[in-house]
C-alpha cells in the first residue's frame, strides 16, 4: 500500500473542513471528524484482509474498480450507466422501493414505528430505471431504490464484465453473495450486516458513516420486526438527532468514521459493523460482496442471540453472571479448549465442528425446542 503517512493510510482529515459537492448531503459527515483510512493497491488481490478484518479497520481502496465498464459508463452520465445496465437485465423481478419526497430519500418507520414510509414491489427492473428516468432532475423527487439484487441469478453477463477477481483464497469454501443496488438519492439508515462487506462505488458518489460494533447501546436500535430491510436499523436520525431522547449517541458519534466514495473505489469492512449509507447524485449504484469465513453447515449467531432473549435475559442477574462465564469457556475462548482434556473419540460436538457434527447437534437442539 501507499500513500502511508506515519503509519497510516492518507484520509484521515477532517471532513467538515471540506465544502459540500453539488447535490450532496452533509447530514453526518459533518458532525464525524474521523475520516476512514483510504490507500491505493495495484489489484484486489493486495488488499490486506487480515488488517482490515482481524484488525477491525476498514479501509477505501481508491480508484480501485476504476476499469469497470459500469464505472466508466456512469462517468459519462446516468443514461449511459443505465443503458449498460440494460443490456444486462435478463428481465427477472427485481424488488424495488418507493417513498415519498417527504421522506428526503431516507428509508425508514413511519410515525407509528410499527409501519414503514414506503412501498416495496416486484417488478421488471426495467420498470424502476423507468420511474427513476421520470423523476431525474426534479428537486423534489420521490425516491426510488433496488436493492441487493442477486448479480448471479439476474445479471450474470454484468458480474461477468465486472469483477473484483477473488476466488477462494479470499472467501474460503463458500462464495461470495454478490449483489446490485440502484437508484436516486437515497439513505439507508444505520445498520449491521452479518456478513464481511466489499462496497464497489460504480456510478454517482455514495458516503458511509461506520461505527464499530461495540457501539450498539449509542445507536439505540430499533425493533426486531418489522425492519426496513430485513435487518435491525439505528433508530437516531443522524441529520437531526434528539440527544434529549438518545443521549448515548454522543459516545457513537465520537467512534463513527466516514467513507467518502468516488466512482470506482471500493471499501471493505468487517462483519457487524453498523453504516448508514447515502448515494449522493441523481443516478447512484453499488455493487457489492458479502462472505464470511464460517462453512455452510454452521448457523448463523442470530439464532443463538433470539435464543438468548427467550432463555437467559430475563434471569437474575447473579445467573446471567455464571451463564457468561460458561459462554465465555465454551463459546467465546479458544475454540479448542473445552474439549482438549478429553479423548477425541469423547468430544463430540465439544471438537472440531464438521458438517456430520452440525447435523447431529442441530438435531439435538430442534428437539429441546419442542419438547
Amino acid at each position: 500500500m501507499d500513500h502511508l503517512v506515519d503509519g497510516q493510510c492518507r484520509g484521515t482529515g477532517r471532513p467538515q473542513d471540506r465544502p459540500p459537492r453539488p447535490g450532496g448531503q452533509r447530514r453526518m459527515s459533518a458532525l464525524v471528524a474521523r475520516r476512514t483510512l483510504e490507500t491505493t493497491v495495484a489489484t484486489p488481490a493486495e488488499i490486506p484482509f487480515d488488517a482490515v478484518l482481524a484488525g477491525q479497520t476498514p479501509m477505501v481502496f481508491k480508484g480501485l474498480a476504476r476499469d469497470w465498464p459500469l464505472v466508466q459508463a456512469g462517468l459519462q452520465s446516468g443514461q449511459a450507466a443505465r443503458d449498460y445496465i440494460r443490456a444486462h437485465d435478463q428481465g427477472g423481478r427485481v424488488v424495488g422501493y418507493t417513498g415519498d419526497p417527504a421522506i428526503k430519500g431516507r428509508f425508514f418507520y413511519d410515525e407509528t414505528r410499527a409501519a414503514m414510509n414506503f412501498k416495496a414491489e416486484r417488478a421488471p427492473l426495467e420498470t424502476f430505471l423507468r420511474r427513476l428516468e421520470e423523476v431525474e432532475g426534479q428537486n423534489d423527487a420521490p425516491s426510488v431504490y433496488v436493492g441487493s439484487a442477486d448479480l448471479d441469478a439476474y445479471f450474470p453477463s454484468l458480474k461477468a464484465a465486472n469483477d473484483l477477481g477473488l476466488g477462494s483464497e479470499t472467501f474460503g469454501v463458500e462464495p461470495p453473495m454478490a449483489g446490485i443496488w440502484l437508484g436516486n438519492r437515497t439513505v439507508a439508515a444505520a445498520h449491521y450486516d452479518m456478513s464481511n462487506n466489499i462496497a464497489v462505488c460504480a456510478v454517482g458518489r455514495r458516503r458511509f458513516t461506520l461505527f464499530p460494533p461495540d457501539q450498539v447501546e449509542g445507536l439505540y436500535p430499533g425493533p426486531l420486526e418489522p425492519t426496513p430491510g430485513g435487518q435491525v436499523v439505528s433508530m437516531v436520525d443522524f441529520e437531526n438527532p434528539d440527544l434529549d431522547r438518545h443521549p448515548l449517541f454522543r459516545q457513537a458519534q465520537a467512534a463513527a468514521q466516514v467513507a467518502e466514495l468516488e466512482p470506482g473505489d471500493v471499501l471493505v469492512y468487517p462483519a457487524l459493523w453498523w453504516h448508514q449509507v447515502e448515494a449522493l447524485d441523481a443516478f447512484n449504484v453499488l455493487v457489492n460482496y458479502w462472505w464470511n469465513a464460517a462453512p455452510g453447515y454452521v448457523d448463523t449467531p442470530m439464532t443463538t442471540l433470539l435464543h438468548g432473549l427467550l432463555s437467559l435475559r430475563d434471569r437474575p442477574d447473579f445467573e446471567k453472571r455464571g451463564w457468561k462465564a460458561l459462554f465465555d469457556y465454551y463459546v467465546f475462548g479458544p475454540a479448542e479448549r473445552a474439549g482438549a482434556h478429553l479423548p477425541e473419540a469423547a468430544r463430540g460436538p465439544l471438537g472440531a465442528m464438521d458438517e456430520a457434527k452440525a447435523r447431529r447437534l442441530r438435531a439435538y437442539l430442534l428437539d429441546r425446542l419442542n419438547r
